[in-house]
């Protein structure tokens, strides 16, 4: 039966950057198998299939697939599907719940209006960060990144896992430079890396543009080279901030740039409130823009 399907660009305002997102609009009646080859078949680093939700009063339930499995949460899909239903909807403004695996979403959304093909959303991380400190030496991420030992870490941050929902390895880079210099070698990153997580995430201060930080990331395992923008690593940001950081009580916001070095530039906003020097629990929000690119049917 033919099935409509949308695509857009997310964690940004424009056409053609941030992270392509495949949606599926009426996934009804397709099993897991057929969920997973319709994602081959787009080939970008996520598909969302939209079904009708368990709670009447949430928006939706959506299922995430990358190339090689289904994930429990994602922040771009997240972001572009809630951009995308207030787009369907014609709303302007306002709040929907979205039912994924990892638990009910809450995304505030915002649209340009009638015949508009973009928007913002903003939702919740849904699950508490977790943080582990890993025993892995300068030397073993200069090895995977084909970098020098003297470009892993600055300041007191260092590599930890940590994941709000998908782990991934977190490994600090000395300056922007060494950021566009990484070039991850496969078998030495699953070698050496790999017992850590499917997705290394790489982060630097952006000293040179007006973000906070700048990232790259990459996951042989999750069957993608590297990924424009990445929001379930940002989901699981703050707590690496507060590993290394000492933050002031109150309510921050922090932007991270990615995707520059792949030619789709991406933002990512992330807020959080901070008590007693440790993060509070519910308070991380992920936000960014999406622009619908493209919309076509599937016939299967």
């Amino acid at each position: 039966m033919p099935r409509r399907y949308v695509t857009l660009d997310v964690f940004t305002t424009r056409p053609f950057g941030g992270n392509p997102l495949a949606v599926v609009t009426d996934a009804s009646g397709l099993d897991d198998a057929a969920m997973q080859q319709i994602t081959r078949e787009f080939n970008l680093s996520e598909t969302v299939f939209i079904l009708p939700p368990k709670d009447p009063a949430h928006r939706a339930r959506i299922r995430i697939f990358t190339v090689a499995h289904e994930m429990p949460f994602a922040g771009h899909p997240t972001v572009g599907t809630a951009v995308l239903l207030a787009l369907e909807d014609k709303i302007d403004k306002g709040v929907m719940k979205l039912d994924e695996p990892i638990g009910a979403v809450s995304c505030t959304v915002a649209t340009d209006g009638a015949g508009s093909r973009k928007g913002s959303a903003v939702f919740t991380v849904p699950r508490r960060a977790a943080l582990e400190t890993v025993d892995v030496s300068r030397q073993a991420c200069a090895e995977a990144l084909n970098l020098d030992p003297e470009d892993i870490g600055f300041d007191a941050h260092r590599p930890v896992v940590a994941s709000a929902g998908v782990p991934f390895l977190f490994i600090p880079l000395a300056n922007l430079t060494a950021l566009a210099r990484a070039r991850p070698d496969e078998a030495a990153s699953i070698a050496t890396l790999g017992a850590f997580g499917e997705a290394v995430y790489l982060y630097t201060l952006d000293e040179d543009g007006d973000a906070d930080f700048r990232a790259r990331m990459f996951s042989p395992g999750l069957g993608l080279v590297e990924d424009p923008a990445t929001g379930a690593a940002a989901a699981a940001f703050p707590k690496v901030l507060l590993d290394a950081e000492n933050r002031v009580d109150g309510h921050h916001k922090v932007r991270i740039d990615q995707g520059f070095e792949m030619g789709r530039p991406s933002r990512i906003d992330i807020g959080f409130s901070v008590k007693d020097g440790a993060l509070v629990d519910g308070t991380t929000t992920i936000g960014g823009g999406a622009v619908v690119v493209a919309e076509g049917v599937l016939h299967i």
